[in-house]
């Protein structure tokens, strides 16, 4: 538990905002000069499923991405898109634990399956109970697209093939990378 503690605490404090770094520039020549100007245009990010899973009421969750980190643990990175015609809040996906309720609409819920080793890996969290993990998730548009993302413990270096899994959605296979 101490350990557990002492991890989310470090992740927690290394965490950032959770939101990616836009702050790469591309750069392009202005007319008339030879010296590349910088622009505020991202870098677009790699689009690369690694797996889709489609659940009730027509959701749809894009995994594009599952790292593992020097500093011990996996970040799993995607999209959540609403198919359906009403708007989705993702308050089924916070869990049952009373400790991560504090969440709110959130992927808290979410886990790392290893069935060779059969060992599941919870969402990390902070010192006040709080997910490592995408909050805010309510009210999504039909037809908007939401970026998400988890911190968990990393499992073995030697597993790479897990299970993500969300309630209310189908398993999905992934590869770890890194």
């Amino acid at each position: 538990m101490v350990l557990a503690a002492g991890l989310a605490l470090t992740v927690g404090g290394c965490g950032g905002s959770g939101k990616s770094d836009d702050s790469k520039r591309s750069s392009t020549p202005r007319p008339g000069s030879s010296k590349p100007t910088q622009t505020n245009t991202p870098v677009p990010e790699p689009t690369e499923t690694l797996a889709e899973v489609k659940g009730e009421k027509d959701i749809v969750v894009a995994i594009t991405e599952a790292t593992r980190d020097s500093g011990g643990f996996v970040t799993v990175k995607g999209t959540l898109t609403n198919g359906g015609t009403q708007s989705f809040s993702a308050t089924r996906w916070v869990g049952q634990e009373t400790e991560v309720q504090k969440s709110g609409s959130s992927v808290a819920g979410a886990v790392l399956v290893d069935l060779k080793g059969k060992k599941r890996y919870y969402v990390l969290r902070d010192t006040e109970g709080r997910c490592l993990c995408t909050t805010g998730l309510n009210l999504i548009r039909p037809r908007e697209t939401r970026p998400i993302f988890a911190q968990f413990p990393a499992p073995p270096a030697g597993v790479t093939e897990v299970d993500f899994e969300l309630p209310t959605m189908p398993p999905a296979k992934i590869t770890i990378s890194g």
